[in-house]
C-alpha cells in the first residue's frame, strides 16, 4: 500500500504539472525536461567505457552543495565520467553548460522501470545525492545492484517524515543509502536512534563552495563604479514578502543598495521600480550608468554570490516565504547579516551566526532600521564581519572528508 500511495502521489504531480505548464514557461521546461530526460542520458552516454560517478541535486541549492565534491572527485578520479541530474529547472537550466560534468540532465520520474533502465545504461560506480530528495525505486535499484549511495550535507530533524509513526516506508528509503555525510551530530545521532548507524559528521560543503567564491570572487567593475565611495547593502534573493520590510528602509537610507530577486519572473522587479522612491537601475542597463542611481537590480542569473563581496551589509531573503536562503555567501565576504525573523530556525548556519554576533533577524521597518543602527559603528560592524568570516573559515573541510571516503571505496 505505502507504495502504491507513492506512485500514486507522484503519478498527480506529473498530470498536475502538466495542467499548470501552459501557464508557466518554467513548468514547461520542467515537465518537458523530465519526459525527454531517458532519451537524453541514452543519447549522451552511448559509447562511453569509463567508469561513471553519478550525481543529484534537487535544484540550484543543492547543486552549490555538491559542486565542490564535484569538482574534487574529477580531480581525484580523472578517468571517471560524470552524469549530473536535476529535478528543478532552476538548477538544470542555470547549469546545463557546467563544464565539470560530463553528462548533464534532468532525473527520470522515479518508476521502477524508469530506475531499471537508468542504472542499466549508466552503469554507476557510485551514486550521490546531495543533501535531499532520496527516491524509492533509483534508491531500490541501485541498492540491488550493489553501487554505493552516498548521502552528502544532509540534514534532519525529527519533525521529518521519515520520523513519524506513518512514515515507515519513507525511513525504509533511508536505510537502503549506503553512508550518510551530514552536517551536524544532532542528524546523526536521530539516525542512529532509527537504526541507521552508516554516518558520518562531515559538515556542510557550502562552507567549502563559498570560501571558494571569496578567494576567486568574479570582479565586476560596473558594479564597482556603481558604487563608488558609498556603504552598500546587497539584498539577496529577494521576494516580494521581503520588500514589505525593506522598502521603506530603502527609500530612508544613505546607503545604496544592490538587490537581487529571487525570480526573475513574477513582478518583484517591476514592484522595486514602482515603489522605490530612488533612481534605479538595471543590471543589464549598467554600460548606460549616470552616476547618480542608488538602486542596481539585478535581473540576471548567477552573479549573487559574487555581489556580496562589493557590500558592507547584507539582507538575505527567503525567511518570510518557505524558508532562509544560502546567508553563507555573504558571511565569507565578512559583512553582517540581516534576514526574516519567520522561516529561519531550521537553518543550523543563521541560528549559530544570530547567537554569535554577525546576524539579526528582523520583523519589520522598524526593527531592521533600529538593528542597522548598531552596526553603523565601524567597531561593531568590524567584529561581526569577523564573525561572519572566521565561522566560515572554521566549518571548512566536508569535502575533503568525503573525497577520502570515496578514494578508499573505489581505489582497488
Amino acid at each position: 500500500m505505502p507504495v502504491f500511495i507513492y506512485q500514486l502521489s507522484l503519478l498527480l504531480y506529473r498530470i498536475g504539472a502538466k495542467l499548470f505548464s501552459p501557464f508557466s514557461l518554467k513548468t514547461r521546461l520542467f515537465v518537458k525536461g523530465h519526459r525527454v530526460a531517458l532519451k537524453t542520458v541514452k543519447q549522451k552516454i552511448k559509447g562511453n567505457t569509463n567508469p561513471v560517478a553519478w550525481f543529484h541535486c534537487a535544484s540550484l541549492g543543492e547543486f552549490e552543495q555538491g559542486r565542490p565534491i564535484i569538482e574534487k572527485f574529477k580531480e581525484v578520479f580523472p578517468t571517471y565520467k560524470i552524469l549530473l541530474t536535476f529535478f528543478s529547472p532552476s538548477g538544470y537550466e542555470v547549469r546545463k553548460e557546467y563544464k565539470y560534468a560530463d553528462y548533464i540532465t534532468y532525473l527520470p520520474w522515479d518508476t521502477k522501470s524508469n530506475a531499471k533502465k537508468l542504472i542499466e545504461m549508466v552503469n554507476p560506480s557510485i551514486a550521490i545525492f546531495v543533501k535531499y530528495e532520496f527516491w524509492h525505486f533509483f534508491i531500490k535499484e541501485l541498492k540491488n545492484k550493489n553501487i554505493p549511495i552516498l548521502s552528502t550535507s544532509s540534514i534532519f530533524r525529527p519533525d521529518q517524515i521519515y520520523f513519524k509513526p506513518f512514515g515507515r516506508f519513507n525511513l525504509n528509503i533511508l536505510k537502503n543509502v549506503s553512508h550518510f555525510f551530514v552536517q551536524t551530530r544532532a542528524s546523526k545521532n536521530l539516525l542512529n536512534e532509527f537504526g541507521i548507524d552508516q554516518v558520518n559528521v562531515a559538515g556542510d560543503t557550502r562552507f567549502d563552495r563559498v570560501a571558494d567564491i571569496e578567494k576567486n570572487r568574479k570582479d565586476l567593475p560596473l558594479v564597482q563604479q556603481f558604487k563608488g565611495n558609498n556603504k552598500l547593502m546587497v539584498i539577496g534573493s529577494c521576494w516580494p514578502e521581503d520588500l514589505e520590510v525593506l522598502i521603506n528602509f530603502i527609500n530612508a537610507s544613505d546607503l545604496r543598495f544592490i538587490i537581487a530577486p529571487h525570480e526573475l519572473e513574477g513582478g518583484c522587479i517591476e514592484q522595486i521600480q514602482k515603489e522605490s522612491l530612488k533612481k534605479t537601475i538595471l543590471y543589464s542597463q549598467l554600460n548606460g550608468l549616470n552616476g547618480d542611481e542608488e538602486v542596481l537590480i539585478i535581473d540576471n542569473i548567477g552573479l549573487l554570490s559574487s555581489l556580496y563581496g562589493y557590500g558592507e551589509y547584507a539582507f538575505v531573503g527567503g525567511a518570510f516565504k518557505s524558508g532562509l536562503h544560502n546567508i553563507l555567501e555573504a558571511a565569507a565576504f565578512g559583512v553582517p547579516i540581516f534576514f526574516g525573523n519567520k522561516n529561519y530556525q531550521k537553518f543550523n548556519e543563521a541560528v549559530e551566526l544570530i547567537n554569535l554576533g554577525g546576524a539579526v533577524a528582523v520583523g519589520s521597518y522598524t526593527e531592521l532600521r533600529d538593528q542597522f543602527n548598531v552596526f553603523t559603528e565601524e567597531t561593531a560592524l568590524q567584529i561581526a564581519g569577523q564573525v561572519n568570516k572566521d565561522y566560515v573559515r572554521d566549518n571548512t573541510g566536508a569535502t575533503d572528508k568525503i573525497i577520502s571516503f570515496c578514494q578508499k571505496l573505489l581505489t582497488p
